[in-house]
C-alpha cells in the first residue's frame, strides 16, 4: 500500500478521534476545515504526486489541526511551558499551529514549483516560496477575523487571542519562521526525496 493511502486512513482516524467529544463543535468545525480541504485538494490534483517526505508533513500538519480543534487552540494541555520563552500567561499551542501553517506550505509550495518548472531562475525560488507562505498566513488571518465578526462569542475560541493584542502579528510571524526553517534546514533534504522520486 502506498505511503499516501496510509496517512490518508490514519488521518481518517485521527479526525473521528479529534472530534468524539470535542471541546465546543462549531470552533471543532472552523480549526478541522483546514484538513478536509487539504484532502479535497489531494483528491482534485491527485495526478500530481509528490514526494513521500511532504505527504508526511502534511500529515503532520493536519494533527497539528486535529488537536487544536478538539481542545480547542486556548486549551490545548501541555504547552504552558511555552511561556518561559514568550512570556504571559497563555496558552501557546497556537503559535506551534501558525509555525506549522508556515512549514508546511513552503514545502508544499516549494515542491510545486520545482517540479512543475515554474521558474527560469532557481534563485528566485525562496523569495517566491516565503510570499506564498505569507499570504497563506495573512488569508487565514483576515478568515478568523470575518468568522469572529460575523458569529460574536461563538467565533473567539477560533480567533483564539486570549486577550493578547498582538495575536494577529505573531501568528504571522510564526507562520514566517515556520517557512523560513523549513527553506533552510529542509531544501536540500526535499532536493533528495524529489530526485529519487521517493
Amino acid at each position: 500500500m502506498r505511503l499516501k493511502y496510509i496517512l490518508l486512513l490514519l488521518t481518517v482516524v485521527a479526525v473521528l478521534f479529534s472530534f468524539v467529544g470535542a471541546k465546543e463543535s462549531f470552533t471543532w468545525w472552523l480549526e478541522a476545515f483546514p484538513v478536509f480541504l487539504g484532502i479535497l485538494a489531494l483528491a482534485i490534483f491527485r495526478k500530481f504526486e509528490f514526494s513521500n517526505f511532504v505527504y508526511c508533513v502534511i500529515f503532520l500538519h493536519f494533527l497539528v489541526l486535529l488537536l487544536g480543534a478538539h481542545f480547542t487552540y486556548a486549551e490545548v494541555p501541555g504547552f504552558r511551558w511555552m511561556n518561559n520563552f514568550l512570556g504571559g500567561n497563555r496558552n501557546n499551542y497556537d503559535k506551534i499551529g501558525h509555525f506549522v501553517q508556515g512549514f508546511s506550505p513552503a514545502l508544499i509550495a516549494r515542491e510545486i514549483l520545482i517540479r512543475k518548472k515554474v521558474l527560469n531562475k532557481i534563485s528566485w525560488l525562496p523569495f517566491l516560496v516565503m510570499c506564498i507562505v505569507l499570504a497563506i498566513s495573512g488569508t487565514y488571518e483576515l478568515l478568523e477575523w470575518a468568522v469572529s465578526v460575523f458569529s460574536g462569542d461563538s467565533g473567539d475560541s477560533f480567533l483564539g487571542t486570549q486577550g493578547y493584542i498582538w495575536d494577529t502579528q505573531t501568528d504571522i510571524f510564526a507562520a514566517f519562521l515556520g517557512g523560513l526553517c523549513a527553506l533552510i534546514f529542509f531544501s536540500g533534504f526535499q532536493d533528495k526525496m524529489i530526485k529519487n522520486n521517493f
